[in-house]
């Protein structure tokens, strides 16, 4: 199970392509993450109950006239069971840090989608109001006589989308 919590991991913090558009991957992941953290938890419900009736026995053992070599194992036992759960433990733990760290992935990638959004939005703003403004028809624009009004609004609309795309790749948000 360790081995396979790993292979997680290494999916997560060195994956093979490049990080975008792979919902389908991540959902795989986030699925595998769920079920080897519900297998641990079984397995530390496990040794819990083992743990008990090892401890019960033992008890039993102060009252009963057993063989060194039966009390020996019995503490074997005892420490093995004490073993495997902190080994559970950990494991448990890496479940969580391997959880936490494909939710932040995912995080990430919804930020940057939402960051392209929002900088589009900001692009196509100042051309919309361009539009929008030489499309009222008002009488008194003085554009609408031009000969060159039409291309000029093209023009102008152009040059309002294209500085912000500059000045976002000059600052370094794209």
């Amino acid at each position: 199970m360790e081995r396979d919590i790993d292979q997680v991991s290494h999916d997560i913090f060195e994956p093979e392509s490049e990080r975008h558009g792979h919902a389908k991957q991540y959902s795989q992941i986030l699925i595998t993450i769920g079920r080897k953290g519900d297998m641990t938890s079984k397995v530390r419900e496990s040794l819990v109950s083992i743990g008990r009736l090892v401890t019960f026995l033992s008890a039993i053992v102060e009252g009963v006239k057993w063989s060194k070599d039966m009390r020996e194992q019995l503490k074997t036992m005892q420490r093995d069971v004490a073993s495997l759960t902190d080994h559970a433990s950990y494991l448990s733990n890496k479940i969580t840090f391997v959880l936490d760290a494909m939710l932040g992935v995912v995080n990430l990638e919804q930020n940057n989608i939402i960051k392209l959004f929002s900088v589009m939005a900001v692009v196509l703003m100042p051309p919309t109001l361009i539009a929008s403004i030489y499309g009222m028809n008002f009488k008194i624009m003085p554009e609408l006589e031009w000969t060159h009004g039409y291309p000029f609004a093209l023009v102008l609309m152009l040059i309002a989308a294209i500085v912000p795309y500059w000045i976002f790749k000059w600052k370094k948000w794209l």
